[in-house]
């Protein structure tokens, strides 16, 4: 319980964060992603899939990602490079949400 409070505030908190920051539309789908991950982290837990290991090595790798995002927001755009980059980081997360949690 006391850990999917914690997914739940930090989903909560990252989503307040996003939506103060200038975007594009790729931004957005990056950030939906971001959102979907969490959700997926989130049943983990309440199904008993993922350890409070799993789970804050998963957190902390959704928090670099947001922070990387942000970071590559900064100017108020979303470069080619730094959206293929964000995608990567994504792709890597995902893979390890799903092994994490059929482990």
């Amino acid at each position: 319980m006391r850990t999917a409070r914690l997914i739940l505030t930090l989903a909560t908190g990252a989503f307040a964060a996003t939506t103060l920051l200038p975007g594009s539309a790729t931004a957005g789908s990056i950030h939906a992603r971001q959102e979907h991950q969490q959700v997926r982290i989130h049943q983990g837990v309440t199904q008993g899939d993922l350890s409070r290991p799993e789970v804050r090595r998963l957190e902390q790798e959704q928090l670099r990602i947001e922070r990387n995002r942000r970071a590559a927001l900064a100017d108020g755009r979303l470069s080619a490079k730094e959206r293929a980059r964000l995608h990567r980081q994504q792709d890597k997360a995902s893979a390890a949400i799903a092994q994490a949690r059929h482990n």
